[in-house]
């Protein structure tokens, strides 16, 4: 699996993982939602994620949407 799709799984694990919280626990679970959606704004016109970047130095091969 490249960086790539890694990401995009985290990020869609993340998302759901908040709506079920916010629904199990407190709605300031969805917090953790708008932070996954603002940072997935920002890669999108920056190239840069942090989370990509750890993966490539633990070696996964980069994927065309976070080519470093």
């Amino acid at each position: 699996m490249n960086i790539d799709r890694i990401v995009f799984a985290f990020a869609g694990i993340m998302i759901l993982l908040s709506l079920v919280l916010s629904q199990l626990h407190s709605v300031h679970w969805l917090w953790l939602t708008a932070f996954v959606g603002l940072n997935m704004f920002q890669a999108a016109f920056t190239g840069f994620c942090p989370l990509a970047k750890v993966l490539a130095k633990l070696g996964r091969k980069p994927g065309p949407a976070f080519g470093t």
